[in-house]
């Protein structure tokens, strides 16, 4: 109501003075100052947008300094000309390919088989696991002949999997809530994905920030009360989702895993280092973490030079060219304080990791190389 109230005020001491006849220039003044400071008081923290002013660090980065594997994308393009279109942005950014974690098993499957076969050379697909039945003792035969099929189909990998503390929903048809990646029951599909040569990606828990109270002190409230889980009773916590993806890791030493999002662990990235420290068959995707970790480049600088070889690329925010090449800015540039609102709903700025040519050579492309069982070129 307060800017409302203002413009009234402003109109009528200017209709007043108007009528008076006296000069109404410093009460006109006067009265746009007190509009304006009510305007600032009655802003909402969502409507800050605020805009880099500072100079001298701006490297915009249009393609990618080394070939690109794109781990973790999903099939965006809803027909032929999208795809085609796709296809050209990735030409431009120097994408080279993109897997597509399509959650789907079944018909669903097949159908992304037949459209993402146009470019066999551009895009790998994932296939999801087909949980009905979960619920009964003897789940565990049909999917893991459903997994074969697909596998047959020439899924690559299986993904995206997703538990963010109620259990495994990811995956279509069937949603298996209350069914963790830890559980017996899902051993012989892991077990299954070992054998075959297929890498499993999985996204547990979110960022820190959707586990705190939604207050003042909550540093990444903007983008947290969207995703918020602080409010949902008997959800498995943060450090719960994460031991429940260190039992699965640690009990299936001949599966790889591929930890979505850095595991969910932007604000501590110690607590993925340690687990890669024991677990060989442990890696990690960079999705969809780019605000969250580039507020603290020196730190992330310093995680990929030690785990250069336990990280992979990957975007998860759609097929734009400005999305791919903010990613590759914050990869390649030491850029500093920077905003893109395309990929982050957070209210700081981004700073560049500046990574060097050998780490981001092996992020971009050789450690999926070696995941994928890709020839090295």
């Amino acid at each position: 109501m307060r800017p409302y109230l203002s413009l009234v005020t402003s109109f009528l001491v200017l209709l007043i003075c108007h009528s008076c006849g006296r000069p109404d220039t410093e009460t006109a003044a006067s009265t746009q100052e007190s509009f304006s400071a009510d305007s600032v008081e009655a802003l909402l923290l969502k409507d800050h947008q605020p805009v880099s002013l500072y100079k001298g660090n701006e490297n915009p980065v249009t393609r990618a300094a080394f070939p690109v594997i794109d781990m973790h994308s999903h099939p965006y393009a809803k027909s032929e000309a999208a795809l085609d279109e796709w296809v050209k942005t990735m030409d431009k950014v120097g994408i080279e390919k993109t897997v597509i974690q399509s959650y789907q098993t079944g018909d669903a499957f097949d159908s992304l088989v037949q459209v993402y076969g146009k470019y066999p050379d551009r895009f790998i697909l994932f296939c999801g696991f087909d949980y009905t039945g979960y619920e009964q003792d003897d789940f565990g035969p049909a999917a893991v002949k459903e997994l074969e099929r697909c596998f047959s189909m020439g899924a690559k990998g299986v993904g995206e999997l997703g538990d963010k503390g109620k259990g495994l929903f990811y995956s279509r048809p069937t949603k298996a809530f209350g069914m963790h990646i830890n559980d017996p029951k899902m051993k012989p599909l892991i077990q299954k994905c070992g054998e075959l040569g297929m890498p499993i990606s999985i996204h547990v828990a979110e960022p820190i920030w959707m586990y705190q109270p939604m207050d003042a002190s909550n540093d990444g409230l903007m983008n947290a009360f969207k995703w918020r889980l602080d409010q949902q009773e008997g959800i498995v916590d943060h450090q719960g989702m994460i031991d429940i993806l260190k039992d699965a890791v640690a009990q299936n030493p001949e599966t790889t895993f591929i930890a979505c999002h850095y595991a969910n662990t932007s604000y501590d990235l110690s607590i993925l280092g340690k687990l890669f420290d024991v677990y060989p068959n442990l890696y990690a995707d960079n999705s969809a973490r780019y605000a969250e970790t580039a507020t603290i480049p020196r730190t992330v600088n310093r995680f990929y030079t030690q785990y250069a070889d336990r990280l992979v690329y990957g975007t998860d925010m759609g097929m734009d060219v400005g999305m791919y090449q903010t990613t590759l800015r914050i990869l390649e540039t030491a850029d500093e304080h920077f905003y893109d609102r395309n990929i982050s709903s957070y209210h700081w700025p981004m700073h560049g990791y500046d990574l060097s040519g050998e780490v981001l050579e092996k992020v971009y492309r050789s450690n999926a190389q070696k995941l994928l069982k890709l020839p090295a070129e």
